[in-house]
């Protein structure tokens, strides 16, 4: 081949002769290595760094290809066996049970519910677990729902069960062993209510003979992780007790102490627009066995710790979706060269970058100041248990939004390439699409931080976090005053409107909040070593506020800096 053929043959390509991709998540991650090392202590680093790199290695090198093949092949329910027996067994593409030992290597289970672990990082835990699962969750998001349902079945445990329950179901959920690990899940909706669930109507009558044993009858209309082993359900034990009042929780486990499997028919497997991987079903109680925890009538209560617990899940899951979506238009872009230059050089794609960027950042710590308050009111802090109330149904609403805008914003800026199923941006987007849906959605969110102003201490708390920082030297100061004092007369005004006004009010009000409380976190987290991403952050949060549409443009260099991510 001549000189002059190989060069046009060289042109011929998408990307550069020069191109690179991360070979580990965790490594290239600069946003995320440096909050973990300001955050953690060198105990906790040195026990989780290889398990971080192992699944930072995986989900860069192997992960993708699992998963598309666990998408596209997803589970399939075999109602019956050759002697027309039914047995409602779920079958999984192999990939599937790979991604799950990925996730058990990662220990994010182990680290918080080994009690030797347990006790030794107890002020960590939390940030501990979503670490490994933050980085696992850009490789797979599928699978991550029944981890996330795992995680929430041992906490419950871990609060409410007996000494004998600990110490039996809790080892199956710290195993390092695929083979030993029992999943969780919880069935908590119904066709009659949804996510109104004081409308639920599924019954359990207690057992003769038992203290706390119940046949629970009726259909739960949305079980995701159905195949899982220990389950907890609501149910109502006296009809005439209405609402979320009348609910009592049930543990659930999938064989009997005599070795039965317990009845728990699988009516069909759901056909969902993503996570196609795990298996979500519609489910009949028809004498399922039932043991109820905590005190009749406060089954909702319990269930409780594990929705917000989930809601984290749900928002650390949007924020891995948008930074994997992120990260590879990223890359394109640096190694893509358009109209005579790198495309990451033409000024409305540095500008898309400037805002996709700042959102990502944002959401960050956002996300993980939320993590660190369930640690912290875990460990018994007052001012963390109450900002959680109204902190965790925040970031869950607007970690979801954005991340669904991020992935599409994101395949946009790929063009054609971004559309096509052969990579990983159609998944994404088709995973990312039920986080605003799944563990309430946003409208329910609103009703939840509405609660948390008036009926806690909630946005007392955010609010005395916002103040402190307006009273510190910081160039946003005023800005910050100004905001919080429109907010806060805002919040005292709503308290006297009609229903509906109310909630329509405040929707804008917890809008513009949770924008503020972003930039309060920024600047509360910046340091030496974060200024790249902190600072166009601050800067972008800044115009949000003050509703500025301006021409301020990063420079390529800032760009990278803003993304934060190592090629």
């Amino acid at each position: 081949m001549s000189e002059t053929k190989a060069k046009e043959a060289i042109k011929n390509q998408v990307l550069s002769e020069n191109q690179s991709k991360s070979h580990n998540f965790f490594e290239s991650d600069l946003v995320l290595k440096e909050y973990l090392e300001r955050k953690l202590s060198t105990a906790a680093k040195d026990y989780m760094s290889d398990k971080w790199e192992e699944v930072g290695s995986a989900a860069a090198l192997v992960m993708d290809e699992l998963s598309l093949d666990a998408d596209q092949n997803g589970p399939t329910l075999i109602k019956r066996n050759n002697l027309g027996e039914t047995i409602d067994e779920i079958k999984f593409h192999p990939a599937y049970d790979s991604l799950l030992q990925i996730a058990i290597d990662s220990e994010m289970f182990t680290v918080k519910w080994d009690p030797e672990l347990k006790n030794k990082f107890q002020k960590d835990l939390h940030k501990l677990g979503f670490s490994s699962g933050y980085i696992y969750a850009m490789g797979e998001l599928g699978q991550y729902c029944p981890l996330c349902m795992t995680d929430g079945v041992a906490r419950l445990i871990d609060i409410y069960c007996t000494e004998e329950d600990k110490q039996r179901l809790i080892p199956k959920i710290a195993t390092k062993q695929i083979e030993e690990l029992s999943t969780g899940a919880m069935f908590l909706t119904e066709k009659s209510g949804g996510s109104d669930v004081g409308r639920n109507i599924v019954k359990a009558e207690k057992l003769e003979g038992t203290d706390d044993l119940y046949s629970l009858s009726g259909e739960k209309w949305f079980c995701s992780n159905v195949n899982a082993d220990i389950i907890f359900a609501l149910a109502r034990t006296n009809k005439e007790v209405q609402g979320t009042r009348g609910l009592s929780i049930f543990l659930i486990e999938k064989h009997l102490p005599n070795g039965e499997k317990n009845p728990l028919p699988i009516i069909r497997l759901k056909e969902k627009l993503g996570v196609r991987s795990m298996a979500s079903a519609e489910c009949l109680l028809d004498g399922t066995i039932g043991r109820r925890i905590g005190e009749e009538f406060k089954g909702f209560k319990i269930m409780t710790d594990m929705i917000n617990l989930s809601r984290l899940y749900n928002s650390v899951a949007a924020l891995s979706g948008a930074r994997r979506a992120l990260i590879e238009v990223y890359t394109f872009n640096v190694h893509r060269t358009s109209f005579g230059k790198q495309a990451i050089n033409h000024a409305l794609i540095r500008d898309k970058f400037f805002e996709l960027g700042s959102l990502n950042v944002a959401n960050f710590y956002l996300t993980w100041k939320a993590i660190e308050c369930l640690d912290e009111a875990d460990n018994g802090d007052e001012h963390a248990t109450n900002l959680s109330r109204i902190l965790t149904p925040m970031v869950k609403k607007w970690s979801a939004e954005k991340s669904v805008y991020i992935v599409r914003e994101s395949m946009e800026l790929m063009g054609g390439m971004g559309y096509i199923e052969d990579g990983v941006l159609p998944k994404i987007m088709r995973d990312v699409m039920v986080l605003p849906i799944w563990e309430g959605a946003g409208n329910i969110m609103t009703l939840d931080m509405l609660r948390a102003s008036f009926k806690s201490e909630g946005l007392k708390a955010m609010f005395s976090e916002i103040q402190k920082t307006a009273s510190s030297n910081s160039e946003y100061s005023n800005l910050i005053k100004s905001k919080h004092n429109k907010i806060s007369s805002s919040a005292e005004e709503i308290a006297n409107l009609e229903r509906d006004e109310m909630e329509l009010t405040a929707k804008h009000i917890f809008n513009e909040l949770t924008t503020l409380y972003q930039l309060v976190i920024c600047i509360n987290e910046t340091s030496t070593n974060n200024e790249s991403w902190m600072n166009p952050t601050k800067r972008y949060l800044s115009m949000q506020l003050e509703g500025k549409k301006t021409d301020f443009l990063l420079s390529k260099e800032e760009v990278d800096g803003l993304i934060g991510w190592k090629i």
